[in-house]
């Protein structure tokens, strides 16, 4: 894909706030975005400069699949369903011991989650 290309659909996708199909053509193309920044919009240079800092600092970004395990977290917590809410735990532990976890829950699965003893009070005191 040529850069012009590139650029056109990123801001295009930004415009139409589709922010999914934006965040994989910036983790698919960071180095060529990083020097040609100028060309984007506003929202897309901010998305870039998070990506940027995420993948330098080492994090991973959230696969597709992560993100469904974040979304039926809140889904069970929302509904008040612990059993749900503890099987998804029992077999998602290591994902959860993540320290940005807690950015993905709404607030009835970060108390729910505190309360169960899976993510600590420290944690939601930051976020």
């Amino acid at each position: 894909m040529l850069l012009d290309e590139l650029i056109s659909k990123i801001n295009q996708s930004v415009e139409e706030l589709d922010f999914v199909t934006t965040r994989v053509y910036i983790e698919e193309n960071v180095n060529i975005l990083n020097e040609n920044k100028s060309l984007l919009k506003k929202n897309a240079r901010d998305l870039l400069e998070f990506i940027s800092k995420r993948l330098d600092s080492g994090k991973e970004p959230f696969k597709r699949q992560e993100l469904a395990i974040f979304n039926a977290l809140n889904n069970y917590a929302l509904k008040f369903d612990l059993r749900g809410l503890k099987v998804c735990v029992r077999d998602n532990a290591k994902l959860l011991m993540r320290d940005d976890v807690i950015y993905y829950l709404n607030s009835d699965a970060k108390i729910l989650l505190e309360g169960m003893g899976v993510i600590k009070s420290e944690q939601i005191i930051k976020s």
